[in-house]
């Protein structure tokens, strides 16, 4: 006679090849329905079967001793019960008792009786808890009592009793063990299966809120090309790429007056969500404080003390501001931590391209009453002011390498001769040939303005070109 380990160790060989089976089962579209607790009556008559034939397999697999079985006939109806409610439980017991019963032997009432007896008891546990899974502890107090039953049914309906005691001495320890094994890791995986569906559920739907804000951040953001059709004394041109659903980054411009056009960029701080709200705010404020009297500063300064009152989130906000005379091509202009734009200049070949100075002041939101300066910078007939985020400068490859404002110099280098739209294209694809197949790891924004000058100024100037001059 085997012994108790190698017959525990036998059944236990079954217990995990119905555990894999179970387990590739429950993850198919056929059972999403049952595990969702709407089964139809087509998935209880599968569940009935598929878990039938586990008990076939569970006595098939098992120790002869003695004209019986020791075996884990039970566990497959026990589990059709707890996942689809007493019909399917109770049908998957008729299969596998239906098979046992044509095997004979001395135990043979009794273990029949058994199998259908754990797949009903399955399904009642199913209803008494409302569909849903028994915890881990559970699950094994409930394989434990069907196999008690199924010993005491044994002993009872045995014939002869004397052999019948030797098949339930033999196999008692073993079936308890290894059909409580095989509820409990089922149990587990099945509970750990609906946790996952539910997350994927709930990302799912956080994934399609995002996306819905993200729809209505970009509705924020201008993005109407030309920007300004009726004035032919500027061309515009922006790009804003997220590195998430939302992020921090803006832009914005509008006409102050019949001459005065106002320009801004900015990136918060942070990631997600809250950078997002906390740009539609500020978008929000440069529009209220901005005005044609107000120098870039006052603004500055205005935003920054409404940002940091409160600021418990402590967030803040890198923004560069400018107002653009149409008719002079004067750029009066205040940075708050941001980066420094680039100048593109049409004529001549010495510095044609440089940044503006870096005096920039205090990020905005960090604290109230801060002092912005106001600088000033003139644009001729054909140049350009190129404004980005750090997105840009800092945009990394595989190696971490960052593009830096070397690349960003060279790019918009050999640009600056053609319009904003070409400078923007051109400063992106860049940026992306650079990162290659690394992840974008923060937002990127880049806006291009140029200056094209008034008609009367344009004549001027053809006329001193034309007189060489």
């Amino acid at each position: 006679m085997e012994s108790d380990v190698t017959i525990l160790i036998s059944l236990l060989q079954s217990v995990s090849v119905i555990m894999v089976l179970a387990y590739v089962l429950t993850r198919t579209r056929l059972f999403a329905a049952v595990l969702d607790g709407r089964p139809k009556p087509r998935d209880l008559l599968v569940v009935m079967v598929v878990f039938g034939l586990f008990s076939i397999y569970g006595t098939l697999s098992g120790i002869p001793l003695l004209g019986s079985v020791i075996n884990i006939r039970d566990l497959g109806p026990a589990l059709a019960g707890l996942l689809a409610g007493p019909m399917a439980g109770l049908g998957a017991g008729l299969i596998g008792g239906a098979h046992r019963f044509t095997l004979g032997g001395p135990t043979c009432y009794g273990c029949t009786l058994s199998t259908v007896v754990a797949g009903f008891v399955g399904g009642l546990v199913h209803l008494r808890l409302h569909g849903k899974l028994p915890t881990t502890g559970q699950a094994v107090v409930l394989a434990l009592a069907i196999e008690g039953f199924h010993m005491l049914a044994g002993l009872v309906l045995g014939q002869p009793y004397d052999t019948a005691m030797i098949v339930v001495r033999a196999a008692t320890i073993p079936m308890l063990v290894s059909n409580a094994a095989g509820m409990a890791v089922f149990v587990y995986i099945v509970r750990n299966e609906l946790k996952a569906r539910d997350t994927r559920r709930i990302k799912e739907a956080i994934e399609g809120e995002l996306r819905v804000a993200r729809d209505i951040q970009m509705g924020i953001v201008p993005r109407i090309f030309p920007a300004f059709p009726e004035r032919p004394e500027l061309e515009l041109f922006a790009v804003l790429d997220s590195a998430k659903e939302v992020g921090g980054d803006f832009y914005d411009y509008y006409a102050l007056d019949e001459n005065h056009i106002f320009l801004v960029i900015g990136d918060v701080s942070g990631k997600g969500v809250p950078a997002s709200l906390v740009m539609a705010v500020t978008m929000t404020l440069f529009k209220a404080y901005a005005r044609p009297e107000r120098d870039p500063a006052e603004v500055a300064a205005k935003v920054n003390d409404k940002l940091a009152a409160g600021n418990d989130s402590g967030l803040f906000v890198t923004a560069f501001c400018a107002v653009l005379d149409v008719r002079t091509g004067v750029v009066r202009y205040a940075n708050a931590g941001h980066n420094p734009p680039l100048v593109l200049r049409d004529r001549g070949l010495a510095d044609s391209v440089g940044f503006l100075p870096r005096g920039g002041g205090l990020v905005l939101g960090a604290m109230p009453g801060y002092p912005y300066r106001t600088g000033t910078l003139t644009l001729s007939a054909g140049d350009s002011l190129v404004l980005y985020t750090d997105g840009v400068t800092e945009a990394m490859d595989v190696s971490d390498a960052l593009f830096g404002e070397e690349r960003l110099f060279r790019a918009c280098r050999f640009e600056r001769h053609r319009g904003p739209k070409y400078v923007v294209d051109a400063l992106f694809a860049a940026v992306r040939a650079f990162a290659g197949a690394a992840p974008q790891s923060d937002d990127i924004t880049i806006l291009a303005v140029r200056y094209l000058a008034s008609p009367e100024t344009n004549i001027a100037l053809d006329a001193v070109a034309g007189s060489g001059i």
